[in-house]
């Protein structure tokens, strides 16, 4: 089981695996697309997993969570234009 700095860990490799799937200038740099791997890893790994598409340490919880950090980091370069 995943305690928070399992997660937060979890979230920066799916963060920067998402930073290299979508390269190109983000608006507020790195940090802020960390951040967001964090959330989409966070929010598509519980999501999966509510859904029963997966169990806990499942190689799908990360293909999941790139995916949700991927569509999370497309839709704040939508909203927040550089």
């Amino acid at each position: 089981m995943f305690g928070v700095i399992g997660w937060i860990v979890f979230g920066l490799i799916v963060g920067v695996i998402a930073k290299l799937i979508m390269p190109g200038k983000d608006p507020g740099g790195i940090i802020v697309t960390i951040l967001l791997g964090i959330a989409g890893a966070l929010v598509a790994g519980f999501l999966g997993r509510v859904a029963g598409l997966y169990g806990t340490g499942d190689t799908a919880g990360l293909i999941m969570s790139v995916i949700g950090a991927v569509l999370l980091l497309f839709a704040y370069r939508k909203l927040r234009p550089v």
